[in-house]
């Protein structure tokens, strides 16, 4: 994923608000007069005081160079803090929140005497993402802006950190995420995976206070920037209202549904044929430790239960990574390979020399996979305790397409340094990662040779499919959850219920045992203690597939969509750059029709690609009841 930023989440038009004033209502010929008089006098005022286009782009222009001075002291603090969890460290971090957030409440507020300027478009653009600008808004009161930078440093921490099953008060001998995460990919055995499942869970409880003061403060600072709540600024990041983009989330979430309850019901079939009918129900909820991933948001590693085809070729090249010897940075290196051979740049030499390929031995580190421009000027890293594998191969080239995206649009004010929206940047990278195909493995010699069976293309399919269509539902509900949060609808005495309401009603995924308030299991998943807007990822599940077909036509791929990959074509190379250099200084519609011919968002690129699999699930759910 893009690295959680200072920098904003989308694009929204500029809605500076003006002061309101009751007045006391006057009548009669006497209070008319004067009633003009007045406003001749506030007229002249404000002719005389309204500033210029020029006053405005110079304006953006002194922003935009503190704005790098301030962000990147915070990415510097948060680079060494992701990369070295210490006290200290956090403590930097927090500081250079504070700064950064005091600066950018000032820019805000400075911006507002701008409000019906007509300057040049770009100016006029930087405007109207500088009120957007972080999706972390501050109050404006200096101790609570303290307050919360130390907060959302201290939940970050308190996650990267998070320990269970140790042996002594000490935590000397303890399990992390990483022991969870595996026992959920590898193990069938019903109570191991409910121990580690549970055991995940401890580390969050502690976060439940800290995150209602979190909100509390958070949505002071939204109101103080003229929103209702965080959520609202949030949902206001995609050129369109809130209201707008609330429904058109849920239009996309409409067109896929019905292919994610054909893969629920195959799945929840096949684990109840594992662990018997007692344990999956045949027309309920499946458990959520039994979907082979720590939060049941994607679920890949219940391939082998699902395996249409046993004995077709596989396409899980770990054992042909490992047989050539491939270690952490060969696989880096063979990513990057792929970008340049659609003649894009290659990486820096400083990328090489400051990115975080492995987990060291000697501290803690924050091992979610994350891209980073530290300096906003083309200081490229990724961070990523690697393991020599299919899974973390394919995650590298998703990074790397964060990356040039960041190398493509560094050139540009540090407010267009972003994509069209947050979608486009977790697109781009998932994009990149479609090309992943068999063909391409068989070019990079991990692979013997690609199957033409179909018996194998329905193989690959499930596959995939695992992983890109279970994770629409979540990729959904996570803001969902915090748009109630933030809003008030869920209160802090629901937290949890709330959280597995909506994990109910779009997943069909149920709690393995009794969830109480006691719990706090939201703070189980990173990117909430992180404030990580997830919207981005859903978004990301859509236009990927749009970027990928737009892509294989650039290239002049003939045949069906699932066996494109654009490795190689230098005209696909050439659409693409366009939209990366973009960033975001255009309105997303744009960038998108700039790549795909179309200005509207929609799923039927991925209902394409998968074709193949919608016949089989329907095939093989002929007689069961589905949904739940």
């Amino acid at each position: 994923m893009v690295r959680s930023s200072t920098l904003g989440i989308g694009l929204v038009a500029l809605s500076l608000a003006a002061p309101l004033y009751a007045c006391q209502a006057k009548s009669g010929p006497a209070a008319e007069t004067g009633a003009k008089a007045e406003g001749d006098a506030a007229k002249a005022e404000g002719a005389e005081a309204k500033p210029s286009a020029e006053e405005a782009k110079a304006y953006v222009a002194e922003v935009d160079a503190k704005l790098r001075e301030v962000w990147t002291a915070e990415s510097k603090a948060q680079w060494a803090h992701a990369t070295d969890i210490t006290d200290e460290h956090e403590k930097a971090v927090a500081e250079a929140s504070v700064a950064s957030m005091t600066y950018l409440n000032g820019a805000i507020a400075g911006a507002t005497k701008f409000a019906g300027v007509e300057a040049d478009a770009d100016t006029m653009r930087q405007l109207q993402l500088l009120r957007i600008a972080s999706s972390l808004p501050a109050p404006a009161d200096e101790q609570k802006r303290k307050e919360l930078a130390e907060v959302a440093t201290k939940l970050d921490s308190m996650y990267g950190t998070g320990k269970w099953d140790c042996e002594d008060e000490a935590k000397q001998d303890c399990k992390d995420m990483g022991d969870a995460v595996e026992v959920l990919a590898t193990s069938d055995d019903y109570d191991e995976l409910l121990r580690a499942w549970e055991g995940w869970r401890t580390i969050s409880p502690a976060m439940r206070p800290k995150y209602q003061r979190f909100v509390e403060l958070s949505n002071e600072g939204a109101r103080d920037i003229g929103f209702a709540d965080t959520g609202e600024l949030w949902r206001s990041g995609y050129d369109m209202s809130a209201a707008e983009f609330e429904a058109e989330m849920e239009r996309l979430w409409q067109q896929v549904k019905p292919l994610y309850t054909q893969l629920h019901c195959h799945v929840r079939a096949k684990l109840a044929e594992t662990y018997g009918a007692d344990k999956v129900p045949a027309d309920g909820m499946i458990p959520a430790h039994l979907l082979g991933n720590l939060w049941a948001q994607e679920w890949p590693n219940v391939y082998r239960h699902m395996e249409p085809h046993p004995g077709q070729p596989s396409i899980d090249v770990t054992e042909g990574l490992k047989k050539a010897k491939f270690d952490e940075l060969e696989m880096v290196k063979t990513a990057e390979g792929f970008f340049t051979s659609l003649g894009l740049d290659p990486l820096p030499e400083t990328f090489w020399e400051r990115s975080l390929f492995l987990q060291p031995p000697d501290r803690d580190v924050q091992c979610h996979a994350s891209a980073w421009d530290v300096d906003f000027n083309n200081d490229l890293r990724i961070k990523m305790c690697i393991k020599v594998g299919m899974e973390d191969f394919v995650t590298i080239h998703h990074e790397l397409g964060h990356n040039y995206y960041y190398h493509y649009y560094y050139d540009k004010p540090v407010l267009f340094q972003q994509g069209a929206h947050d979608g486009f940047h977790e697109g781009i990278g998932d994009t990149l990662a479609l090309s992943v195909t068999p063909k391409y493995l068989v070019d990079m010699g991990l692979l013997d040779e690609v199957s033409e069976d179909p018996k194998a293309v329905i193989n690959k399919q499930m596959a995939d499919g695992l992983e890109k269509i279970a994770f629409l539902p979540f990729g959904l509900l996570i803001d969902r959850w915090r748009w109630g949060v933030f809003s008030g609808e869920i209160e802090p005495a629901e937290y949890n219920a709330a959280w597995w309401k909506l994990r109910n009603e779009y997943q069909g995924v149920a709690a393995p045992v009794e969830r109480t308030e006691d719990h706090f299991d939201p703070g189980a998943k990173y990117h909430i203690p992180a404030n990580t807007p997830y919207s981005r990822y859903f978004l990301a599940r859509i236009l990927q597939f749009q970027f990928h077909k737009a892509l294989c036509a650039a290239a002049g791929h003939e045949g069906p969509l699932h066996t494109c990959s654009i490795y190689g074509s230098k005209e696909a190379g050439e659409k693409l750059q366009a939209m990366l250099a973009m960033g975001s200084s255009k309105p997303w519609p744009d960038a998108l029709e700039a790549v795909a011919g179309t200005r509207q968002m929609d799923a039927g690129a991925l209902l394409e690609y998968f074709e193949p699999l919608q016949s089989y699930l329907e095939e093989q759910n002929a007689g069961r009841t589905c949904g739940w």
